[in-house]
């Protein structure tokens, strides 16, 4: 990231930044320059509700949207999303576009920040995501969700499941048995909205598609401001301000002159 070709001329280098928060994940693509961080285009869970997701905007599978999202954002805005469409349907295996002939995948390096990158971490599923939709960026699947470091493979029957939610699936099935009463509190956003367990893979499925359709970001209807009341008083203009002060005369010169009658009588 640091050292730079002579003969690239001031190529930007291009970071894939995965950050999580507790409501949130942002997905960015950014270069670096003098003037500070610019960012190509950039992804947020909170997005996901206009494709179909509305709850579990932290977990693995929201995480994959993400970088999905992010992924085909970009390569739309640099007019590549038809020539590098990635990998449309999400197996769990492991997948690296391949260059075509006219141009060259866009390409950009992971940046997890201060995350702890163990096996099976939210931002892998982000980088998964963003693999699928066509970016290049250089990785392993060794930190990928399912893959076993005693036989040193990945099994993509258990990434599969993490990126369609089966790992949710599967809790919701197991704390509805044993616990309702918490199941009832724990996944009420779930139940308000209609989401069961056996509903989840066909809702992630449905928007894989919907972002492979329309990547573009949506404005959000934002409401007009409400008029407040006005407590203060409203500023005069020069001529009320030269009205009042001869009114305020008129009335001092009306008074001085009924003094005076009083003290003729």
């Amino acid at each position: 990231m640091i050292n730079q070709d002579k003969n690239k001329y001031n190529t930007p280098k291009y970071r894939f930044v995965v950050r999580f928060s507790n409501q949130d994940i942002v997905a960015q693509i950014v270069s670096a320059s003098i003037a500070g961080d610019m960012v190509l285009a950039a992804a947020y869970a909170h997005e996901l509700p206009h494709y179909g997701v509305e709850v579990g905007l932290t977990n693995y599978a929201a995480a994959y949207c993400t970088g999905l999202l992010l992924a085909r954002r970009v390569l739309k805005a640099l007019e590549m999303d038809e020539e590098y469409e990635g990998n449309v349907e999400a197996t769990g295996e492991d997948f690296s576009v391949e260059p075509a002939e006219s141009r060259r995948p866009f390409r950009a390096l992971l940046d997890v920040g201060l995350v702890r990158t163990t096996t099976g971490n939210r931002v892998f599923g982000a980088l998964k995501g963003a693999l699928d939709g066509g970016l290049d960026i250089p990785h392993s699947d060794k930190r990928f969700a399912g893959y076993n470091k005693e036989s040193k493979q990945l099994d993509p029957e258990v990434h599969r499941k993490y990126i369609y939610g089966g790992h949710v699936a599967a809790y919701m099935r197991t704390l509805e048995e044993d616990e309702p009463e918490k199941y009832q509190s724990h996944f009420s956003e779930y139940i308000m909205r209609g989401v069961d367990a056996d509903g989840l893979e066909e809702m992630y499925k449905k928007v894989h598609a919907a972002i492979r359709a329309d990547p573009t970001p949506k404005k959000s209807e934002k409401q007009p401001p409400k008029e407040h009341k006005r407590y203060n008083l409203k500023k005069l203009t020069y001529e009320e301000r030269k009205a009042k002060l001869i009114e305020r005369l008129n009335a001092l010169n009306a008074a001085a002159g009924d003094d005076d009658e009083e003290d003729d009588d």
